[in-house]
């Protein structure tokens, strides 16, 4: 069984930074593309960043300059660092991960989600 695990989330005063991480355990073959969504209350799910295989990615136009997404393959981790944030920054962060579990069966992951509060 796969799991995502996020850990990093918490509260930060504006202009502060964190690091959210995501891990990925269980059996599975590979990992292809992973990523970070979140969700303010009474909103949608949006993509925060995306980061492939080969360690392409792609931004949110509001995190654009102040996140950068980042990944270890070697230990199936995948990473959001976070500056300069912003109170508008407040939500919960998810993970995704899209997931060979063998040569012939792709699914996609989500973490359990962790909370990011942006506040003086």
């Amino acid at each position: 069984q796969v799991q995502l695990v996020e850990s990093g989330g918490g509260l930060v005063q504006p202009g502060g930074s964190l690091r959210l991480s995501c891990a990925a355990s269980g059996s599975f073959f590979s990992i292809n593309a992973m990523g970070w969504y979140r969700q303010a209350p009474g909103k949608q799910r949006d993509l925060v960043a995306t980061i492939t295989s080969g360690g392409g990615t792609n931004y949110a136009d509001s995190v654009k300059g102040r996140f950068t997404i980042s990944r270890d393959n070697a230990k199936n981790t995948v990473y959001l660092q976070m500056n300069s944030l912003k109170p508008e920054d407040t939500a919960v962060y998810y993970c995704n991960a899209d997931i060979d579990i063998t040569i012939i069966a792709r699914r996609a992951y989500w973490g359990q989600g962790t909370q990011v509060t942006v506040s003086s």
